[in-house]
């Protein structure tokens, strides 16, 4: 009988695992690395940062400006607040503003505001002369303006030969504006030794040009020494950064109500003026 073979029972093996393959990263796409090259191009740009910065400057005018006084608002350009209620607009300068471009000033403009007038320094006490008058006097008018002409009083000194000196220097003509004394402080004298000095100041040009010359003089100074004084003679009034002058409109013809104007052609902050009056009347204040 045939043997029966044995059969070999046969070993499953498991399959060898082997191990996990690392999968390969995926090559950054070369449109991402532009565009990650050219957002850190912006971001180290100093116009990115201004870019920024003036968009915070702008929305910090807005949030300065929300809710004023409507009559009296910010004019950027002319970097101060402005009273609305007035319409004729103007300046006075010195040496203190240095070589100015008269053609610019006259030419500015914001909305319906612009230079229309303009006070020019001449003289000071008896001996100096401001040196940008000639110029200021000679090159202003040729641009447009008014002008006129001013004199810085020195109470210690007399005031008949102060205003002698004054009109050395300053020929007043016709179409100027009025002459101007510029008094501000007592300079060590009594009030009443200073309103001496002043009206012999004010009669003697009066009497020289016929014209009744302006007084420029500060709100607080005006009250402590001129009130009630000089009644006769229009004047020009110092309060600054206000949406009003609080003082009775019939005293004052002009109103110097800041000190920190930017206004183009001028390389210095400048004082700014309102008239009280429309350009009609102004004209009419014009030498004859």
């Amino acid at each position: 009988m045939p043997v029966e073979k044995r059969k070999t029972p046969v070993r499953k093996v498991s399959p060898r695992k082997s191990a996990p393959r690392k999968k390969k990263g995926k090559p950054f796409p070369m449109a991402w690395k532009v565009a990650l090259a050219g957002l850190l191009l912006i971001l180290l740009s100093p116009l990115y940062y201004g870019y920024i910065l003036s968009g915070f400057v702008s929305a910090w005018r807005w949030v300065k400006d929300y809710g004023q006084d409507p009559n009296y608002r910010t004019y950027h350009s002319f970097n101060i607040k402005i009273p609305k209620k007035h319409t004729v607009h103007g300046i006075d300068v010195s040496y203190y503003q240095g070589k100015i471009d008269w053609l610019k000033v006259k030419e500015m403009k914001e909305d319906e505001v612009k230079i229309s007038f303009a006070f020019i320094k001449a003289t000071e006490g008896l001996l100096l002369v401001d040196p940008y008058f000639k110029r200021n006097w000679r090159e202003a008018p040729k641009a447009g303006l008014m002008c006129g002409a001013y004199h810085f009083f020195r109470p210690k000194k007399d005031g008949k030969a102060q205003a002698k000196f004054f009109l050395q220097v300053v020929n007043i003509e016709k179409g100027d504006l009025p002459p101007v004394v510029d008094i501000e402080s007592l300079d060590g004298v009594s009030p009443a030794k200073m309103r001496l000095e002043l009206s012999d100041f004010i009669n003697y040009v009066e009497m020289k040009t016929k014209v009744k010359p302006i007084i420029y003089t500060g709100l607080k100074f005006y009250k402590d020494y001129l009130a009630g004084e000089f009644e006769d003679y229009h004047l020009w009034i110092a309060n600054y950064h206000q949406a009003q002058l609080r003082m009775d409109k019939s005293l004052w013809k002009f109103w110097q109500h800041s000190d920190r104007a930017k206004i183009n052609g001028i390389g210095h902050v400048v004082d700014f003026n309102a008239f009280n009056g429309d350009s009609t009347e102004l004209v009419k204040m014009l030498v004859k």
